[in-house]
């Protein structure tokens, strides 16, 4: 049988998922974290903190110590809600979106540069494979945790 963890890990360290920085953007450096973080909130319509953190699986405590980071950079701001005060609303600045923008286009690149070694059929193939491993991970009870902890 095939090394199937040592497949995750050869990918993981590709894509550079082990890097402290993920991509420069904007003459910031950008954690993966954050990168994952800007993209959520610009994916999403006002979102609140709470969103954000479960789109993204993370505690909100962990998740805070981020948004604070973001803020600093004056690349998020957070507002309270017009209708429930006590919520948090979170959006990109102009700034933010130039940074979420510039990775996103980052990353499409670097994704059409490895795809462009695959023709149709087997670019099919792996996108189709990816979405049902993302579904079948949805499904498993042992999400978002290692398995001894």
């Amino acid at each position: 049988m095939e090394n199937v963890r040592g497949l995750f890990q050869i990918m993981t360290r590709r894509f550079g998922f082990l890097n402290k920085n993920c991509c420069t953007a904007g003459g910031f450096e950008i954690s993966l974290v954050q990168s994952h973080i800007l993209y959520e909130i610009d994916r999403q319509t006002k979102p609140s903190i709470q969103q954000v953190s479960e789109a993204l699986g993370t505690d909100v405590t962990t998740f805070s110590r981020q948004i604070q980071a973001l803020i600093k950079m004056k690349l998020v701001k957070k507002v309270p809600d017009s209708e429930d005060r006590r919520v948090q609303v979170l959006s990109l600045t102009t700034e933010g979106k130039y940074v979420a923008a510039t990775i996103d286009h980052q990353m499409n690149e670097y994704l059409d540069e490895v795809f462009s070694h695959m023709n149709d059929f087997e670019k099919e193939t792996v996108l189709r494979s990816i979405k049902l491993l993302n579904g079948a991970m949805a499904k498993s009870s042992m999400c978002c945790i290692t398995p001894i902890g």
